[in-house]
């Protein structure tokens, strides 16, 4: 059974009370990235104070190579958080994206909750969709309409089967998905993203993908929330929270998806999120090949209380990748990205 839009609203005000109110970060899985060291350059020749972290993403100009990874929206508390990400992006100038609008396109009163370009006018804005709705009566024109509603720069398309079958009323039909996506790609004038949320994205599906034309993906691996204990918080019965319980430690670790995605799609914009919680793990995510690197649970929380908040939080993000990048001699991320002063740890 497919849920309604009532029970789709009431889902995501579920998942966004979860995720601010109990811990859903993972324990059973890692990102990886401690698997991983720099070796320090006691001699950088350089001055920190030269650094430059700015790129060019999907042809806009980032000061950082940070996302905001879309979380939320559909109700008034979703878009008091929106706005205040969206104030934080702008201040910060990194990119943002929203949650997924299929309640917004099944209820057009919702949009504004949604709506955050007038706060945020010179970001790298993305509208975000499930690519499974693709199979359920969404198309194309929807896709545009998700676009247009925020006015967007681009569109993700997120990827989440597990999730889907762990929920009571799941979307679970992603069968033919990947002519659908490509139909997508070709259909809409702004760049389409593939995203997980959680799982990760393997090289063989990272190549698929790119042979049909996505713009980027967003690999969105393991370590980081676990989208499986959410549904286990919002599961009514044994067997389903027995399911859940049993895929805790599912999913590619952030850093090994980093690489399985760029050996997939070695042409493409990737960006690295699952678990990215401070500045080294961003350096480290940019040294294994990603081009940025998105974040949601920690900013979420700090949004809940002010866009300042988020703006702090980035700005810490945002210094300690600097200072790594500083302590390696690496004067832009160009130099960052594949240092040949990353190394695995010996066990």
């Amino acid at each position: 059974m497919v849920d309604s839009d009532s029970d789709h609203s009431l889902r995501k005000a579920e998942h966004l009370s979860i995720n601010l109110n109990h811990d859903v970060q993972s324990r059973e899985m890692t990102t990886g990235f401690e698997n991983y060291y720099f070796v320090h350059q006691a001699l950088p020749e350089l001055d920190a104070r030269s650094i430059d972290l700015s790129t060019s993403l999907l042809g806009k100009r980032l000061k950082a190579p940070v996302v905001i990874s879309g979380m939320t929206g559909g109700t008034a508390e979703a878009q008091r958080i929106n706005e205040n990400l969206a104030r934080a992006a702008q201040a910060a100038g990194v990119g943002m994206g929203v949650g997924s609008q299929r309640a917004a396109l099944d209820d057009p009163k919702l949009a504004w909750s949604y709506q955050v370009r007038h706060l945020a006018p010179d970001i790298l804005l993305f509208a975000n969709l499930g690519a499974v709705q693709l199979n359920y009566g969404y198309g194309t024109e929807h896709c545009r309409r998700a676009v247009e509603m925020i006015e967007a720069d681009a569109l993700v398309l997120h990827l989440n089967p597990l999730q889907e079958a762990l929920q009571p009323g799941g979307n679970t039909d992603f069968s033919g998905l990947l002519s659908k996506i490509e139909h997508v790609c070709s259909g809409l004038t702004v760049p389409v993203l593939v995203k997980e949320v959680g799982w990760g994205i393997s090289e063989p599906v990272a190549r698929r993908l790119a042979q049909v034309g996505v713009a980027g993906i967003d690999i969105a691996g393991a370590g980081g929330t676990v989208w499986s204990e959410v549904e286990r918080l919002r599961a009514g019965n044994k067997l389903a929270q027995n399911l859940t319980n049993a895929f805790a430690s599912w999913g590619i670790p952030t850093a090994e998806s980093v690489k399985m995605a760029r050996r997939g799609a070695p042409g493409l914009p990737l960006i690295a999120s699952g678990g990215i919680r401070h500045g080294l793990d961003a350096a480290k995510a940019i040294a294994l090949g990603a081009d940025a690197v998105g974040l949601a649970a920690p900013l979420l929380k700090v949004a809940n209380l002010s866009s300042e908040a988020v703006t702090e939080a980035l700005e810490e993000l945002t210094q300690g990748l600097s200072l790594a990048m500083f302590c390696l001699g690496a004067p832009n991320l160009s130099a960052l990205k594949g240092s040949p002063y990353l190394r695995v740890r010996e066990r």
